[in-house]
């Protein structure tokens, strides 16, 4: 299994919410896994019902079963009502060209090639957008215990690791030892 990064400077993220900007669809997929931090397998399941007129994403985690509840900020509000506009509420939120359910392969490549048009050399994938959210959640509330309970993991370390921050302290560690 190849280990994806998260995408750490925030320039980096408009340049490619700039790119995905073409598409709707893609760039609310972008947006939808970096301000709430789900699996892709969570955020290609949802359907128009899951988001319209509605303040919370509610869902049931595939991967763990868990219930979550997710409120809508204010960047996501106005994009999800200006995307859902005239669609079904029982169609899928993320289709294909062909109306189908939108695929993790498919996902895949758009986050991989709008990540590689806008520079980013890091190791990209669909969790990337997960582990985005949880780099920046951390570095702007520093409560490793918030965020382990939002990503259900089992301890702060693997938090950590999760979201390349011991990596990262490692590193400033070794650049700042000098005997």
């Amino acid at each position: 299994m190849n280990v994806v990064e998260p995408i750490r400077n925030k320039n980096d993220i408009k340049k490619v919410e700039k790119i995905l900007a073409k598409n709707k669809r893609d760039l609310l997929l972008f947006t939808i896994g970096t301000n709430c931090g789900l699996r892709i397998s969570d955020i290609i399941a949802l359907n128009i019902s899951d988001v319209l007129n509605k303040q919370y994403i509610t869902l049931v985690e595939k991967k763990t079963g868990k219930f979550k509840k997710i409120p809508i900020n204010s960047k996501l509000g106005p994009m999800l009502k200006e995307y859902v506009n005239g669609k079904r509420s029982e169609e899928p939120l993320f289709q294909s060209v062909f109306h189908n359910r939108l695929d993790r392969f498919r996902a895949y490549h758009i986050i991989k090639d709008a990540c590689k048009s806008a520079g980013l050399d890091e190791r990209i994938g669909t969790h990337t957008l997960r582990k985005t959210f949880g780099y920046h959640h951390y570095q702007q509330f520093k409560d490793v215990a918030l965020l382990q309970k939002i990503f259900n993991h089992s301890s702060p370390q693997i938090t950590l690791r999760y979201i390349g921050i011991e990596q990262d302290q490692i590193e400033e560690s070794y650049r700042n030892f000098i005997l």
